[in-house]
């Protein structure tokens, strides 16, 4: 049997374009501190005062914001005898989503994970399962990559944490083994569909698919109850997590330096984030209401 692979994608050849005109305009490192100059100045800077600035003369800069402006980069308005300059608000979405294009992170992501065990079984947690869910959290805890937490809350405390109908436990002959869980981020009505989420595995359970099957019945309940966003905090040292993460369609949305003190050590945290895959192209108008988690 022959095997095809599927077919690349590729970047529209308008986008490519347009992107291809903005990097060569940044490809002078002059026009990239005048435009950096310009984004960070609060308001409108003139032209004489932006020329002094980066250190060079009057028509030197009014020829690269020429440049600048042909692009769209920056906005040059005429006041009095003076002309000021300012960043297009356009382009601080604009050339951040242009890189991310280029790279190919706003391609499809994977819905969740794949190759789940067979002998793992996903149900939803119950008040009686947390003993258990308490012991496997401490674990995590105890092996100082999993969590800033140094202790587990008491039972009830990690209950009451997390959104009903969005607490998950993993079974394996029998035995839980692993669990999943999703936190509100915020009281606000407007991060009604956001949650923070958690996938812990037994110690003597590692490895062998459980936190797949957890996190693939956590994101496909989360997309089925409406929930348009979950984000993780994951430790970069925690490479296993990381991968997981991955797996099920979360990207990395950035690198929190020294956000934490764990056991007299400044830690990092990796910001990781998935989208409801209908949600990635989706306007937020007048009805776009909050999306209620289901209520146990």
């Amino acid at each position: 049997m022959t095997v095809t692979s599927p077919a690349p994608e590729t970047l529209p050849a308008s986008d490519a374009q347009t992107y291809a005109a903005w990097f060569a305009c940044l490809a002078e490192p002059m026009r990239v501190r005048l435009l950096h100059t310009v984004a960070a100045y609060p308001g409108t800077i003139s032209v004489g005062e932006l020329a002094a600035a980066v250190g060079i003369s009057q028509p030197t800069a009014s020829h690269h914001l020429r440049k600048l402006t042909e692009v769209g980069f920056v906005t040059l308005t005429r006041v009095g005898t003076s002309t000021r300059v300012a960043v297009n608000p356009a382009c601080c979405t604009g050339l951040p989503h242009a890189a991310d294009a280029v790279m190919g992170l706003l391609g499809s992501r994977p819905c969740c994970p794949a190759d789940l065990p067979a002998d793992v079984d996903v149900r939803a947690m119950t008040e009686a399962d947390l003993p258990t869910v308490r012991e496997i959290y401490a674990q995590g805890i105890a092996t100082g990559d999993a969590a800033f937490e140094t202790e587990a809350p008491e039972e009830d405390a990690l209950f009451e944490r997390w959104l009903p109908g969005h607490r998950w436990v993993a079974e394996r002959g029998g035995r839980l083994v692993g669990w999943a869980a999703a936190a509100p981020v915020s009281s606000l009505a407007a991060y009604s569909g956001a949650a923070e989420t958690s996938v812990y595995v037994a110690e003597d359970a590692r490895g062998r698919g459980t936190g797949k099957a957890l996190l693939h019945r956590q994101v496909t309940e989360a997309d089925a109850a409406g929930l348009w966003t979950l984000q993780a905090s994951v430790l970069p040292e925690n490479k296993a997590a990381l991968a997981l993460h991955r797996s099920a369609g979360y990207r990395t949305v950035g690198v929190r330096e020294s956000i934490a003190c764990l056991d007299g050590r400044w830690r990092d945290s990796v910001l990781l984030e998935r989208r409801r895959p209908e949600h990635r192209t989706a306007t937020c108008g007048a009805d776009c209401g909050p999306a209620e988690a289901p209520r146990s």
